[in-house]
Parts: structure tokens; C-alpha cells; sequence
């Protein structure tokens, strides 16, 4: 292989129609990590407004002491390592290569179960919650429920981008998953998602409801459909839910209506500059995550973002990412009236970020388990791996029991 070809991320050598499972290795250059230290360090630093904090986007001393951070003390080596302690694999779905991680469970009875990332997140949130999921018993946790976990990059974000076709709508992702279900071998299987994740796993059920036995999401949001009576007897907590609602579009969604509509333009500075990748990211981490834990600026939590940060970089999918928000706009069956899925969904609501009502969700789905935690935020198993475990099997022992 020659030098050029080492210089990026590279999948194996796939024909469109090929359906083989391809097992996969993270390696990325060193020539990537040399040019990525060496842009940090020549980062053109713009100016701020003095006394605004974050409420104009990421501080500069905040954002130049991270970068700085990254460059000279994170180690991508430990952590690609730490990925790479895990099978991965890559197949072609619908003309893309799609990676993913499969760790199978020892224990006979265990569940299989998907497992999808959202925006701007990758698998790396679910890293430190797959041997919790795996092997219950090797982490003192008795002869609880396992399961064999898939967790794949969504087409177009890190190591399953970048996109060389547009159409990757949320129905066409949920597709997709379900046949590399079906390559595995599952027939019966559950799914848990956040964000972009939960609306890909909500759309597999309507699609395969015949082989999915149950949903679990985070992350959730529940929009109010303009009927009034839909406002009567509200509880304190379900109002604060809807100011919260009304906050992020009014406050917080500049990132959403960009992408949703010229998701091209911004890639080009988020391709080229690391520390403007860094900030477009590192803000929704600042933002979404549980204030009370500043999940943000711990070291441990640094590093995993920061891991998370990388794929994006070296992969090259900042703007193919942005891509399916673009596709979510612009897909009119997205917006189509739809038939309530009867398939068992439960729901984990963090009660310091979600815009999620029980009474407006069950509008559209079948839920049957809704747990609401004042610890963890929108990145749930990120943050709290061991809490979002406990409910995930918690849902499905009821789910797969029925």
C-alpha cells in the first residue's frame, strides 16, 4: 500500500453486492496523528466578547486549554487500543460499508441486543457498559439477564463514513440495521438508542416489528402536537419539561438548523480545523450532559470525549454526518401520519436534560416501562454506564418475558 493510501482511515477492498462479514482493526496512521498535533498547535484563535461565558458558543481560554490538552497529553494510541479489545467487523448494507462491534455473551440465555449511538456521539458511548451487558456475572452482578451486544456506526458518521451517496434517511439506516441483523443470525433481538439513535430504533420497530421484542430509548423527545387540552394538568416537572423544549429551539439549536439545511458548508472548517471539530462537538457534551456532575471537565470524562472528537477527525465525517439531520428535513415520509406501534417501548428520562412527557410519547407508542433519574444526562450510558445497564435489562427481562 502506498503512502498516500496510509494517510487516511481505509476499509477493506468491497464490492456493492458483497454481504460478507469482514473483520475489522482500528489503525489509524501516524501520519494522521502527526498532522493532527501539529494544526493544533498552529490554531488561528479568534477573539471574544468579554464577561459572556458559554452563552455565545465554547470560551476560548475554555477550548484552547482542552486542544492544548489534546495535543500534547491525550493518548489516541491508548485508546484505539482500548476499542480495539473488542471484534469489530465491517459489512456492506445497501451499497455502504457499515462498521460495527459484536461482542457475544457466554451465557446461554443472553438477549441479543442493537445498540445505536446519536449525534455527535459514536460507539465510544457505549464502551464501558458492554461488560455490564455481557457478562453480568463477572462484574458481581449474580446471574442477571446478558446479552450479545451490536453496536454499529451509523452510515456516514466515523468509521461507517464517509457517505458516497445522499437518501440515507432514518428509514433507510433502520433498514439496513435489520438486515445486518439478519447477516448475523438474530431473528429475535431488542434495541436501545439516544438521540438520532432512539428515532432509528423507533423506526426498525415499525418496520420489523416481528423481530423486535422491545425498545428501550433515551434522549427522547416528545413535541406537542398544537392541540391545547394537550397542556391540561401538566405537572411541574412535565411544564419544565416544555420551557426546556422551547429553550433548546430558541437558544440552542443553531448547530440543528445548519446541518438540517447547508450541511456541506460548515464541513469544510470542520474538516480542516481540529479545534473548530472540538468546539462544534465538545459544546453539545458542555450542554447536554448533567450539570451536576460537569461531566465536561473531568479528565477520565476528557478522554472519552476527546476519543469520541478523534473518529469524527481522522474519519472525516463532520459534514457526512450532518447529513441525516439534512435527510430528516427533507425526507416527506418522515412526516407522514403514522399508526401507533404496538411493540413495548420503555424509556429512561434524565431529569435535568430531556425534553420527553409520558402522556405525549404513549400518543405513539407502546410503553410499557418509563423510568425518570435525576442523575446522567443526554449521553446517558456515557455518563452513567452502570445506571443505564440496570435499566436497560430491567426493560427487557419484562419485554423478552412476554
Amino acid at each position: 500500500m502506498g503512502n498516500a493510501a496510509k494517510r487516511t482511515m481505509t476499509f477493506p477492498d468491497t464490492d456493492s453486492a458483497d454481504t460478507a462479514i469482514h473483520p475489522f482493526r482500528l489503525e489509524v496512521p501516524q501520519v494522521e496523528i502527526d498532522d493532527l498535533r501539529y494544526r493544533l498547535h498552529r490554531t488561528r484563535w479568534p477573539r471574544e466578547l468579554p464577561g459572556v461565558g458559554w452563552k455565545r458558543g465554547v470560551p476560548v481560554g475554555y477550548l484552547m486549554e482542552l486542544a492544548e490538552y489534546w495535543r500534547t497529553s491525550y493518548d489516541w494510541r491508548e485508546h484505539e487500543a482500548s476499542i480495539n479489545r473488542f471484534p469489530q467487523y465491517t459489512s456492506t448494507v445497501d451499497g455502504t460499508p457499515v462498521h460495527f462491534l459484536h461482542v457475544r455473551s457466554g451465557v446461554p440465555d443472553a438477549i441479543p441486543l442493537l445498540l445505536i449511538h446519536g449525534w455527535p456521539g459514536s460507539i465510544v458511548e457505549f464502551v464501558d457498559t458492554i461488560g455490564y451487558l455481557t457478562n453480568p456475572h463477572l462484574h458481581g452482578e449474580g446471574r442477571k439477564q446478558a446479552f450479545h451486544v451490536v453496536i454499529p456506526s451509523i452510515p456516514g458518521h466515523t468509521l461507517s463514513g464517509p457517505l458516497s451517496e445522499t437518501g440515507w434517511t432514518h428509514a433507510r439506516i433502520a433498514i439496513a440495521f435489520a438486515e445486518l441483523m439478519a447477516r448475523l443470525g438474530y431473528v429475535h433481538y431488542g434495541l436501545q438508542g439516544g438521540d438520532v439513535g432512539a428515532l432509528i430504533a423507533l423506526q426498525m420497530a415499525r418496520l420489523a416489528p416481528r423481530h423486535v421484542i422491545g425498545v428501550h430509548v433515551n434522549a427522547l423527545v416528545t413535541s406537542p402536537s398544537g392541540d391545547p387540552t394537550e397542556r391540561d394538568g401538566l405537572t411541574a416537572g412535565e411544564q419544565e419539561c416544555l420551557t426546556r423544549h422551547k429553550r433548546f429551539h430558541q437558544e440552542m439549536a443553531g448547530y440543528l438548523h445548519i446541518q438540517s439545511t447547508r450541511p456541506q458548508t460548515p464541513a469544510y472548517g470542520l474538516t480542516d480545523s481540529p479545534a473548530g471539530q472540538l468546539a462544534w462537538i465538545v459544546e453539545k457534551f458542555q450542554e447536554w450532559t448533567d450539570p451536576a456532575t460537569r461531566f465536561a471537565h473531568d479528565i477520565a470524562n476528557t478522554d472519552r470525549i476527546l476519543t469520541n472528537v478523534s473518529l469524527y477527525w481522522f474519519t472525516r465525517t463532520s459534514g457526512s454526518s450532518a447529513n441525516l439531520q439534512y435527510e430528516a428535513l427533507h425526507d416527506p415520509h418522515a412526516w407522514a401520519p403514522r399508526t401507533r406501534s404496538e411493540v413495548p417501548i420503555g424509556v429512561l428520562v434524565s431529569l435535568t436534560q430531556d425534553m420527553a412527557i409520558r402522556r405525549l410519547a404513549e400518543r405513539d407508542h407502546n410503553i410499557v416501562h418509563w423510568t425518570e433519574s435525576e442523575r446522567g444526562g443526554h449521553f446517558f450510558a456515557l455518563e452513567q454506564p452502570q445506571l443505564f445497564v440496570a435499566d436497560v435489562r430491567q426493560f427487557f427481562c419484562r419485554a423478552f418475558a412476554s
